[in-house]
């Protein structure tokens, strides 16, 4: 008799782990759009530290100034291009907002010639009624100004995080049990040495794919050149994608001017993205993060499978954060297996 009330008592304690377990995972699941917005803040944090860094180092400024200096930096670099290409860049939006309609008009009436108009307007009329992107346009425009909200509380986050880095990383370290904290330390160093070489290589590549394909879209005669290149360069920063993306409507106003167009835009695209994924990246790669195409791929999908459209942008840095973290605690201490981390020299 005396066994059943400590058996009833070991069953309820286990229901009630289980069931605090259930509402733990439920409450990360409910908050995984928080931790995506604070991962950004680590980005823009980093970012700042890669402007901030050299003036500490080298011109020995105080910290707090050199963050300082580095967020007078950013602000003055998007001023300044604001001003020498803001008027252009407005004014080639809005010729491509007025272009794109009787271009995508001109590749239906295209289309129709080939036989294949009816088709296109199927798909596309099944977008709109299967809840595609089109169908969604209006949430999108809605959800604009959230988006802005959260921008402003990701940079605001990345400079509070900027200005104290060693505060928060203490405290993180201190949620880790004590024989740990020595290889936690370890392995949040190489993720942010890794993540920060990552950044260094994309804005290499994200500044040459715009520059190519702004002179580019300018010799083959595309209109809107300047603004098609910055989108260029600024979706370079999501692998495979957005290289797709930005192709479209460049792709779209060359059909509008001839197929002839439309073929050396295809050309051109194909062009920077065999030398950018061919020539630049295996250098770029050489002092940065080399993942694994189909590790990056997935990572994608799952990105955008949970978290949406921010989840496709900020896939690729938490790939190579999360990479970094399996190699260091997994494959080196837990396999104690040899295996070279960015920013280290190869075994």
């Amino acid at each position: 008799m005396s066994g059943e009330p400590v058996s009833h008592r070991i069953f309820i304690e286990r229901l009630v782990i289980a069931l605090a377990v259930i509402a733990v995972a439920l409450l990360l699941w409910n908050l995984r759009g928080l931790f995506l917005l604070l991962f950004g803040a680590v980005l823009v944090s980093v970012i700042l530290s890669l402007i901030a860094g050299p003036l500490r180092e080298r011109l020995r400024f105080p910290p707090m100034l050199a963050l300082l200096v580095a967020v007078l930096l950013v602000v003055l670099l998007i001023g300044t291009a604001s001003w020498m290409f803001g008027a252009e860049v407005r004014r080639q939006a809005d010729t491509l907002r007025e272009l794109i309609p009787a271009a995508w008009t001109g590749l239906e009436a295209r289309l129709d010639l080939w036989g294949f108009g009816d088709a296109a307007r199927e798909w596309i009329e099944s977008l709109r009624s299967g809840g595609g992107v089109v169908a969604n346009f209006g949430n999108i425009a809605i959800s604009v100004g959230n988006a802005l909200a959260d921008t402003l509380l990701v940079v605001v986050g990345g400079i509070y995080l900027a200005a104290q880095p060693g505060l928060y990383r203490v405290g993180l370290l201190k949620l880790v049990p004590a024989r740990g904290r020595s290889l936690a330390a370890q392995a949040l160093d190489a993720s942010g040495r890794a993540l920060r070489l990552w950044l260094l290589g994309r804005m290499v590549s994200m500044t040459a794919v715009g520059l190519l394909t702004w002179l580019g879209l300018m010799i083959i005669g595309v209109p809107s050149a300047l603004t098609l290149g910055l989108l260029a360069a600024l979706l370079e920063f999501i692998p495979f994608i957005g290289p797709i993306i930005s192709a479209v409507p460049a792709m779209l106003l060359g059909f509008a001017a001839g197929p002839d167009k439309a073929i050396w835009v295809a050309l051109l695209f194909l062009a920077i993205q065999q030398f950018e994924g061919n020539l630049l990246e295996p250098l770029v790669q050489q002092r940065a993060v080399d993942l694994p195409p189909a590790l990056l791929l997935f990572a994608l999908v799952a990105g955008g499978l949970v978290f949406g459209v921010v989840g496709i942008i900020l896939a690729a840095p938490l790939t190579v954060v999360l990479y970094v973290m399996v190699k260091r605690l997994y494959v080196q201490e837990a396999l104690d297996t040899a295996t070279p981390l960015p920013g280290e020299a190869k075994a």
